[in-house]
């Protein structure tokens, strides 16, 4: 069924691979573009802009990165505030800003710059992290220095000042307006911060005890709460393995697919989300692009396809 949308929405790409360690998530944004992103969300009824992409340097054009507590730190905080201009701007000309990676690192620059465009109207941002992991590392406490772990707590004000300050040095998100949703695997120094923050959590066990359906009214419920409307940040590990094996960070016994339409199903019916990242798809480890046809329908889903 085919929504009547009022905004148009605005692709932008981020083909980064920096922040991880498994090589290829810089293929996600064409495995996407290759299921059929732009052309469905024009189906359903949208206005889709021309696509902008980030400029995103190659691992091989870089020097050794000797920082090990946060590798490639320099490259990625271009990327991010380049990003979070372009989120901005988007939102500013009316659109709606659907970022596509890239891995999870990029969200510190599309969240920032939507934040910031929030913050100037005296209003606040709601965040729906959907991932298998917490990424509420910072550098001297993650085990990696891989910054695709980190996101979360930057943008929570924790870590490095320069990428907790991409735009302006105000906070991003507060932690009450933030749940974290199909989280299983979690560092021992992150459920620290984790409890430090007060952000709200929704583990695999919860979503088995509640269902998906109880979940995710009270999702939308904290996300929507004295806020201007809220972002998804979509990481497809946040789905079980069998749903998408495409990528390099799986961890099994995730949100099965039907889960994943049933909260971002109602997600749409809000009509009060503001942007979306999709994020840590990896067509090299895919099976036949399934993971990407599966994410671009669930993109859909966001964006407000229904059955009837």
């Amino acid at each position: 069924m085919k929504k009547q949308p009022e905004k148009p929405i605005q692709i932008i790409g981020v083909p980064l691979d920096l922040g991880a360690s498994r090589r290829g998530t810089d293929g996600g944004l064409s495995a996407v573009r290759i299921a059929g992103l732009r052309e469905q969300l024009r189906h359903l009824g949208y206005q889709v802009l021309q696509d902008i992409d980030i400029p995103v340097p190659s691992q091989e054009s870089r020097p050794v990165n000797t920082i090990s507590e946060m590798r490639f730190r320099g490259e990625i905080l271009q990327v991010c505030q380049d990003l979070a201009t372009v989120t901005q701007d988007a939102l500013a000309k009316g659109g709606i800003p659907l970022v596509v990676g890239g891995d999870h690192s990029i969200a510190m620059g599309s969240i920032s710059g939507i934040a910031d465009y929030y913050q100037q109207q005296n209003k606040d941002l709601g965040l729906i992290w959907f991932d298998a992991h917490a990424d509420m590392n910072i550098p001297g406490i993650s085990p990696s220095g891989n910054v695709h772990g980190m996101p979360l707590a930057h943008l929570l004000g924790y870590g490095d000042k320069a990428f907790t300050g991409i735009l302006s040095q105000n906070t991003k998100i507060k932690p009450e307006n933030v749940v974290l949703v199909g989280v299983r695997d979690i560092d021992s120094k992150e459920k620290e911060l984790i409890k430090q923050s007060g952000i709200n959590v929704y583990s695999m066990r919860d979503i088995d005890e509640l269902g998906m359906s109880r979940v995710s009214d009270e999702i939308i419920e904290i996300v929507t709460k004295n806020t201007a409307g809220f972002h998804i940040s979509f990481d497809v590990d946040g789905c079980d393995p069998e749903v998408m094996p495409g990528s390099g960070t799986l961890v099994p016994g995730g949100v099965s697919y039907r889960e994943a339409h049933l909260l971002l199903e109602k997600c749409a019916e809000t009509q009060q989300m503001t942007s979306m990242d999709l994020v840590e798809l990896n067509p090299f480890l895919d099976r036949g692009n399934v993971s990407a046809e599966r994410a671009v329908s669930l993109v859909l889903s966001a964006f407000g396809l229904t059955v009837i």
